[in-house]
């Protein structure tokens, strides 16, 4: 490496209090144009995040620490991540192999999508005012990823049987392992399914997912940071209704008489609504931000099925 004065030797030499690798950090993000989103919005926080998962260091660390003098292999190990994160573009979990969803640890790595759901302010606030005074006795997370809303929803209703299922088998490998991390087995369980495939019979209270729903022209325009992340768990077909139109059509056939289908769809909610303009969908209005996550009855979404509300999306084939 050319020796500047961001060396590698100049920067262990001058920088040597976690505060000044957090401040050096932010400003290295954003003259390379990071982009952010996958735990944090902003290059401050992420350096703050990979600064001080280096250093072995808790998150919620008081705020004096951060002036103490690092060791030369404190500084190194430091530099070594903030580097990574620079040369890669890889998103901060894959490279601590650790994700936070909804306050909770989960393990993750390359084969899921990374948890980011704004659903996780939804299980936190019990589904409320949603679900009303309905205590749901089974809970289903459709294509579960890492498992990060099952075991969520599973920590929110200890009562509840909780129910994932996810079709990739790198991603249930995942799962399995966070199932084991936070101890749920057997009250959770993990299937490998295609949505409701291998389901019939199987009725639940409330059924959360976060389905592939990305168009193809979306997906392609991703920042570098997204394109690292599989592609299977992003698209959803060429107006990312795909699997969205398969999911509504089966749902009410696994949802008991009054239950509820809480549904993650982002920006494709614009394309939904112009495409199905009676669909029974409630759009909630998250107050840490996000949209495109709706709640349909199940009542309503039958009612509107029978009525033949569904049409088949466009380039999807369904």
């Amino acid at each position: 490496m050319t020796k500047t004065d961001d060396s590698d030797d100049t920067l262990r030499d001058s920088l040597l209090t976690p505060r000044d690798w957090i401040r050096w950090g932010a400003s290295a993000f954003n003259a390379a144009d990071l982009r952010f989103g996958h735990g944090s919005d902003n290059a401050l926080d992420e350096a703050a995040h990979l600064t001080l998962f280096a250093l072995h260091l808790p998150f919620d660390i008081a705020d004096s620490y951060l002036d103490a003098r690092l060791a030369p292999s404190e500084r190194m190990a430091v530099l070594a991540l903030l580097r990574r994160r620079l040369a890669e573009r890889r998103p901060a979990p894959y490279l601590t192999g650790e994700a936070w969803f909804a306050g909770l640890p989960f393990d993750v790595d390359e084969r899921v999508i990374i948890p980011r759901s704004p659903i996780a302010e939804m299980i936190e606030d019990g589904f409320q005012p949603w679900l009303g005074e309905r205590e749901p006795a089974r809970i289903l997370d459709l294509c579960a990823g890492c498992g990060a809303i099952a075991i969520a929803c599973a920590y929110a209703f200890p009562d509840a049987e909780v129910m994932a299922t996810e079709l990739d088998e790198g991603a249930l490998a995942v799962a399995e392992r966070n199932i084991e991390r936070h101890e749920m087995a057997p009250r959770l369980s993990l299937r490998r399914a295609d949505l409701f495939d291998g389901l019939d019979g199987e009725r639940f209270d409330l059924i959360v997912t976060n389905p592939p729903y990305v168009s193809t022209e979306e997906w392609r325009g991703l920042p570098d940071e997204y394109r690292h992340e599989p592609e299977f768990a992003f698209t959803g077909g060429e107006d990312g209704l795909g699997l969205v139109a398969r999911l509504l059509a089966a749902a009410p056939d696994h949802l008991t008489e009054d239950g509820l289908l809480v549904l993650e769809v982002g920006n494709t909610a614009f394309e939904m609504e112009a495409r199905w303009p009676d669909l029974p969908v409630a759009w909630v209005d998250l107050e840490r931000g996000g949209i495109g996550v709706g709640v349909i009855e199940a009542e309503d979404l039958s009612a509107w099925l029978e009525s033949g509300g569904l049409r088949p999306a466009r380039g999807t084939g369904t």
